[in-house]
């Protein structure tokens, strides 16, 4: 009789935890979504109202740029010390944690959500930032809380709820569900045969699916349709992905802390004075701002879409200019990820080979921005599938990923470690240095 009773339990016990799992991934997914949709209709809202007020006020971005990166580094400072960088650091540094009172310290969903107002204030500000790593952090935060509610504490359980959340946040970003699939498996975790699943592909989907349902079939970029290269074209490809390798590389040199060198008297510098230190990027980036035309504030979307259709609306120095002011925007310590001012530099290299014969503009952007999206990132892949499935131009598959991985290798080259996992090493050293006594 007794085994009798035990049985029904056990089934009921059985049925509730698989169904508990699906609900934590399914509804944490649909929830990664919403909240990813809304903080991008505020973050472009508020860099729109920068943008606006520059346009009457050239000379604004001298006094509310500094003083609005001092704002920021100071209640960064202050009240938010985790929520500083891109928040990709942060969710690998969780998944590889083996402690859950370090995952709850760093996906604290107040750690997150001040991430994503800060993030929206760099905006505001005119910070060269763009909010896709803020948007990975809020997506695993929400999807962890979300699991751990439940009760779901298992060490496989709750690295596929990170990775699914994480993932889920790229898809809603930027309406690219199978980027943020080859996001997670490549960039967030590479272990797909033990950290990957049917749960955490469902969840990504679903993300994606939100944005889907809600905004309609749209391509970030636009219908771009670039062609596959031929001919003289072809040499544009390595070329690429030398050029992107080089600026990758050399862009993971200047913003990876480092205790040597020049760069480490500045990181100690920064240590030692944060909000004056933020202040003068501040000034530094506005300078560099009027002397672009205004044109490296925010995300660079614009400028890259006009450069996509043909139409440009900057000199060749705007490459010179957006990758300064994406390493000073970096630098200054403030919260903000740097997916879309990468793509800015990238599809800013193509004027650069215009000399090849029957080159074509817009799929030298688009080679532009996979190499060096792979040279900063040393993932070459998770670079080339985030552009096409921005401009739906799946021709050039096999160009851009050839373009990426060059542009890995030679990024490798000058950097040798990758800039999220680096970063990522960092701060857990530094949550490990503060618990020893």
């Amino acid at each position: 009789m007794g085994s009798n009773q035990r049985r029904p339990s056990r089934f009921v016990y059985g049925w509730w935890r698989t169904w508990r799992q699906r609900i934590a991934f399914w509804v944490g997914a649909l929830l990664v979504g919403l909240v990813a949709l809304a903080f991008t209709w505020i973050a472009d809202h508020a860099y729109a109202i920068f943008d606006a007020a520059t346009g009457r006020h050239p000379w604004l971005p001298l006094v509310v740029t500094p003083t609005g990166f001092a704002l920021l580094a100071w209640l960064s400072h202050r009240w938010f010390a985790q929520a500083r960088g891109s928040g990709i650091p942060q969710v690998i540094a969780a998944l590889e944690s083996p402690t859950r009172r370090f995952r709850r310290q760093v996906l604290a969903l107040p750690v997150a959500i001040a991430r994503m107002t800060l993030t929206t204030g760099a905006l505001l500000v005119g910070g060269s930032v763009g909010r896709e790593g803020p948007t990975v952090h809020i997506g695993a935060s929400i999807i962890h809380a979300f699991g751990t509610r439940l009760g779901l504490h298992g060490r496989r359980t709750v690295s596929g709820l990170i990775l699914a959340g994480g993932a889920a946040g790229i898809a809603a970003a930027f309406n690219t569900p199978l980027a943020g699939i080859v996001f997670a498996i490549e960039e967030l975790s590479r272990t797909f045969e033990q950290r990957f699943s049917g749960l955490v592909l469902t969840a990504v989907v679903i993300g994606g699916m939100v944005t889907l349902g809600l905004m309609g079939h749209y391509s970030y970029f636009g219908e771009i349709g670039a062609l596959l290269p031929h001919g003289w074209q072809w040499a544009s490809v390595p070329a690429f992905g030398v050029l992107g390798g080089l600026l990758g590389g050399l862009y993971v040199k200047l913003v990876l802390p480092s205790d040597r060198g020049w760069i480490g008297k500045l990181c100690a510098i920064r240590g030692r004075w944060p909000i004056t230190f933020a202040a003068t990027c501040g000034l530094l980036l506005a300078i560099i701002g009027l002397l672009s035309g205004n044109h490296v504030f925010g995300t660079g979307y614009a400028e890259t879409r006009a450069l996509l259709e043909g139409h440009p609306v900057t000199g060749d120095s705007f490459l010179f200019f957006k990758f300064l002011a994406n390493v000073v925007s970096y630098l200054a310590g403030i919260p903000g990820g740097l997916f879309s001012p990468s793509l800015s530099v990238g599809a800013a290299l193509s004027p650069l080979l215009s000399f090849i014969p029957e080159f074509d503009t817009q799929t030298g952007a688009l080679l532009g921005m996979g190499a060096y999206l792979g040279g900063v990132t040393r993932s070459p892949l998770t670079g080339s599938v985030i552009v096409l499935e921005l401009s739906h131009s799946p021709d050039l598959a096999i160009p851009l990923l050839a373009a990426g991985l060059i542009a890995s290798t030679v990024s490798g080259w000058i950097a040798p470690v990758s800039l999220y996992h680096a970063l990522a090493q960092q701060l857990s050293r530094k949550v490990e240095d503060a618990r020893a006594p």
